[in-house]
């Protein structure tokens, strides 16, 4: 497990997918603000790449987030389009609803970044978001990421388009405590 100072993060187990499927997947509006693949509804029990674990897959790292204290899942993170070539990746979260506005974004962002940098040997990470997810660049910022730019219109979420904003660290610009 990878440490932070409130979450850990660890393989995905099986039974932590019926309760990401139920709080984060199946709550159409989250999903929609969070993958720029379209929802469709998913079978219970159904290997749907979505939260299944494929260990094949090398560009794509998921975790399951779990409280340190507690041992509580609450939520998930990925870092995902891993390039060995040009050494970047791109980082992605998602939170349980009961998680939100407790600090573990910042503490997730952080670990990624830990994981990334110094077990992964990235050069560059990047975070694309929707430009009002306050709380997503929140976490971007504290940890030394620099808004790079604005993607106009590029988000399709529930019938209309929204500005990404893309954020980027490398890791010469890197911090460990930039969260602090």
């Amino acid at each position: 497990m990878l440490r932070g100072d409130k979450i850990g993060l660890r393989a995905r187990h099986e039974e932590d997918i019926p309760i990401l499927r139920a709080e984060l997947y199946d709550d159409v509006v989250t999903h929609s603000r969070s993958d720029s693949r379209p929802w469709r509804p998913i079978s219970p029990g159904s290997k749907d790449s979505r939260l299944v674990v494929d260990d094949k897959d090398q560009q794509n790292v998921p975790f399951s987030v779990m409280e340190l204290d507690g041992g509580t899942l609450v939520g998930t993170a990925v870092l995902w389009g891993i390039d060995n070539h040009s050494r970047s990746a791109h980082i992605g979260l998602g939170l349980l609803p009961s998680s939100r506005g407790k600090g573990y974004g910042t503490d997730v962002v952080a670990v990624l970044c830990h994981y990334g940098f110094v077990v992964r040997g990235l050069q560059r990470l990047q975070i694309e978001t929707l430009s009002d997810n306050a709380a997503m660049l929140r976490s971007a910022e504290r940890n030394g990421f620099v808004r790079e730019g604005v993607l106009r219109s590029s988000a399709w979420v529930m019938g209309e388009f929204l500005d990404e904003v893309l954020l980027g660290l490398l890791v010469q610009e890197w911090k460990p405590d930039a969260k602090a």
